[in-house]
């Protein structure tokens, strides 16, 4: 019987087949060591989410307001009676008031603002990118309101957050409606201006 003669079996990379390659395989998230550990499973879904990235701070330097110049007025006729988001009741009555949505909107024109939102950070309170906001300047913020603020140089918008501590002392930070963006808290050298107190958000449906 003739032996055949063996040899270790191996792997070509002259053509590029096989064998480690440069950039090849998963890609890591961060620029360190990573190691394997276990957690309940209950708590997968809270330790991701507070592994995941989160979008950077979004206080900006350069804004554009605009003010309020009311030059006509347009009376919109609307029912007296409030009716449900269904069929009117048969015996309501056709008796109409008018409303002015200058007057209904902004109540101090000489003071309030309107400025165009680019930004997620208060998407759960209902204010999505290119939604446009009013700003009245005149009105005195208080907290749970949602204002322009106006941190050093840099202006957000936020939910303004004012809590009595035990000592007596207020504790004064910005609430950011979307949990993928940092709330804020003042550091001892920050100057906090509450530039103006939001009213109203204009935002179309089609």
């Amino acid at each position: 019987m003739k032996l055949h003669d063996t040899k270790e079996s191996t792997i070509s990379t002259e053509h590029g087949h096989g064998g480690k390659r440069k950039n090849a395989g998963r890609k890591t998230q961060y620029q360190e060591k990573t190691v394997v550990m276990r957690v309940p499973e209950s708590k997968v879904l809270q330790i991701k989410s507070w592994l995941k990235p989160k979008p950077a701070d979004d206080r900006s330097q350069k804004i554009e307001l605009h003010p309020i110049q009311i030059q006509t007025q347009l009376d919109i006729p609307y029912p007296l009676e409030s009716v449900a988001a269904g069929f009117p009741s048969p015996a309501q009555d056709y008796a109409e008031d008018f409303i002015d949505l200058n007057r209904y909107l902004v109540h101090n024109p000489s003071s309030t603002f309107v400025l165009r939102v680019n930004s997620l950070s208060m998407k759960n309170a209902g204010i999505d990118i290119d939604d446009q906001i009013l700003i009245d300047r005149s009105l005195k913020a208080e907290h749970g309101d949602i204002v322009l603020a106006l941190i050093n140089n840099d202006f957000t918008v936020k939910r303004l957050m004012i809590e009595k501590q035990k000592n007596g002392e207020l504790n004064i930070w910005l609430k950011a409606e979307n949990p993928e963006y940092p709330d804020i808290y003042l550091h001892c050298e920050e100057q906090l201006i509450i530039w103006g107190v939001v009213t109203c958000i204009l935002k179309k449906l089609r």
